[in-house]
């Protein structure tokens, strides 16, 4: 266990310090940030004098060592757009995205299992087969279009909730949510829902395939054999067995909706990540720009560490397996 941490740690740095790199690279390269901080009418005195306070006029190596340095301490320059600390501007967003895409996923979860498990255990009822066509619609159902279709019904046509924004929020220091008021949860409802329609299907389905492959293995025959009820074998044998891998993609997935809440933001004016990585995009904020890209990789090597490790709490059979993938 200690071993296997411990390689996962090392392997979470190296593809960190990769990251890192390809955010220099996109600092350093992509667009002039002289032309962004002081425009285009400034004089060759000025753009001297700030490419020195930016240390662009070093070596690239040294460069790369100072904006390292900088990162690991959490330091990732000044958004050129909106002339603050970048940091700062990411802890302020953070709370947002993080609400949301969490939001999301508890209810793809509290869906998606259900409805698989029913879909498996009532294969050929037609109620089984309306789910199954429905999860092809929540796979196939582009977010925009999914998101616009709520704000049309919900916003438009019966008035019942908030088209855009995040809705009153609630100052607990650093963290702002809006899960303690009435308009923050009411403006939570649609994005959530956005989010979560493709993560159901995807996860009932998913469900459905493992519960199938569970319930014809031996134990579940032996199990049967003993005389346990159907619900004992169902749910206490079978359906934790079939937890294992939607475990691994419910982990995987929340990074993902992390990172690619994107068009979600951009239809609700979610004021998140996503949101701000769209605005930076268009007014070539290169250094909010590669921040942001360490930042998902953060967040995307830390949960797949969790997950990894939850693998192994689930299924003690891997913890002494010799697989050189899990030792």
């Amino acid at each position: 266990m200690v071993s296997f941490l411990a390689r996962r740690l090392g392997q979470a740095m190296i593809v960190m310090l990769v990251v890192t790199a390809v955010a220099f690279v996109m600092f350093r390269f992509l667009g002039d940030p002289l032309l962004v901080v002081l425009g285009i009418d400034s004089t060759e005195a000025q753009r001297q004098a700030v490419r020195a306070e930016l240390g662009l006029d070093r070596s690239i190596p040294i460069q790369f060592a100072a904006y390292l340095g900088s990162v690991l301490q959490g330091d990732f320059g000044i958004s050129y757009r909106l002339g603050r600390a970048v940091e700062t501007v990411l802890i302020e967003r953070l709370p947002a995205t993080v609400e949301l895409a969490v939001t999301g996923m508890l209810i793809a979860v509290a869906a998606g299992i259900p409805a698989g498990v029913y879909a498996a255990l009532n294969r050929g009822r037609l109620a089984s087969r309306l789910l199954l066509s429905a999860s092809l619609f929540g796979i196939s159902m582009p977010s925009f279009f999914m998101g616009l279709i709520l704000i049309w019904l919900f916003s438009v046509k019966l008035g019942w909730l908030p088209s855009f924004g995040r809705g009153q929020v609630v100052d607990l220091g650093w963290w702002t949510t809006g899960l303690l008021s009435a308009g923050g949860l009411k403006a939570l409802v649609m994005p959530a829902l956005t989010l979560a329609a493709f993560q159901i299907a995807m996860i009932m389905r998913l469900v459905r395939a493992e519960m199938l492959e569970v319930v014809r293995t031996d134990y579940i025959r032996f199990a049967r054999a003993r005389g346990l009820s159907h619900r004992a074998v169902h749910y206490r044998h079978a359906l934790r067995n079939t937890l294992i891998p939607v475990v691994t993609i419910v982990g995987l997935q929340l990074g993902s909706i992390i990172a690619f809440a994107v068009i979600t933001e951009a239809v609700f004016q979610w004021p998140g990540l996503g949101l701000l990585f769209l605005q930076s995009v268009a007014a070539a904020d290169v250094s909010m720009m590669s921040a942001y890209l360490i930042l998902i990789a953060a967040l995307f090597v830390a949960i797949n560490l969790v997950v990894d490790l939850l693998y192994l709490v689930i299924d003690p059979r891997l913890r002494g397996r010799s697989d050189p993938a899990w030792s």
